[in-house]
């Protein structure tokens, strides 16, 4: 087991640990018997979430937890002040749960092992808000807030990734789930009068501050079935958005 990943702010500190799994993988090499494959190894990564508690306070997702030691209590708690209905809409539109598992004491939680990888991060203030994409949200100090954040644009509401998108904002360190390793994370700056056009499918997340237009690539019925695009984001202002570009790949 190797730490890959360490973050820590106001008594939480997250860490991620990588673990090398071999395992067989067919290559398609024939055998001189037909019926029987030639086969070999590679690694494949997998990877924990450990969060260490010093008199604070976390949310992680429901049903991550492996195991925990130390003084430590657990509660259920909601995201959003909201009614049962206005909770359901939302954990719907973002593919989040309503609700999160809430760790308060001193100790350490270790959370399931999964393929998937993980990017920690701090934001120091609101104005370091963030709208993530869905199912993103893996866990954060409770100094942080998740809610749903719901785009205007009647475009958006036709949009694949639904018309809400989850956003945390507040202070202290957030873990969010990335289908690829931080190293193949692209971020992008934008300033005034810059443009970044996407497919969302690509977007992990980005600056909550930034304009943000959902819609076809081009204008026109038929040039929008030329284009092959679809729907994509249009984002200016002054923000970051971190792109997931060999997501796809296989």
């Amino acid at each position: 087991m190797q730490e890959v990943q360490s973050q820590s702010m106001d008594g939480v500190t997250m860490r991620v640990h990588r673990f090398v799994e071999k395992r067989p993988v067919a290559r398609g090499i024939p055998t001189q018997d037909p019926m029987v494959m030639h086969y070999i190894t590679e690694q494949t990564d997998i990877h924990q979430v450990e969060i260490e508690l010093a008199g604070s306070a976390a949310l992680i997702e429901p049903g991550a937890l492996q195991y925990m030691h130390g003084k430590l209590q657990a509660e259920v708690i909601r995201h959003e002040n909201k009614g049962f209905l206005a909770r359901a809409v939302s954990s719907a539109g973002t593919g989040e749960s309503a609700y999160a598992t809430k760790y308060t004491g001193n100790g350490k939680i270790w959370c399931e092992p999964s393929r998937r990888h993980f990017i920690l991060a701090v934001m120091s203030s609101d104005a370091d808000a963030l709208l993530l994409d869905d199912k993103a949200f893996y866990a954060c100090s409770s100094g942080i807030s998740l809610t749903s954040h719901r785009h205007t644009s009647v475009t958006g509401v036709l949009s694949g990734n639904g018309f809400m998108q989850p956003k945390i904002s507040g202070r202290g360190v957030f873990a969010v789930e990335s289908p690829v390793p931080v190293e193949e994370i692209e971020q992008i700056e934008l300033s005034n009068g810059e443009e970044l056009v996407v497919d969302g499918d690509f977007m992990l997340m980005y600056s909550a501050g930034l304009s943000v237009e959902i819609g076809p690539l081009v204008r026109g019925v038929r040039n929008a079935m030329r284009s092959g695009e679809g729907l994509v984001y249009k984002l200016r202002g002054n923000g970051n958005v971190w792109l997931t570009p060999t997501a796809k790949v296989s």
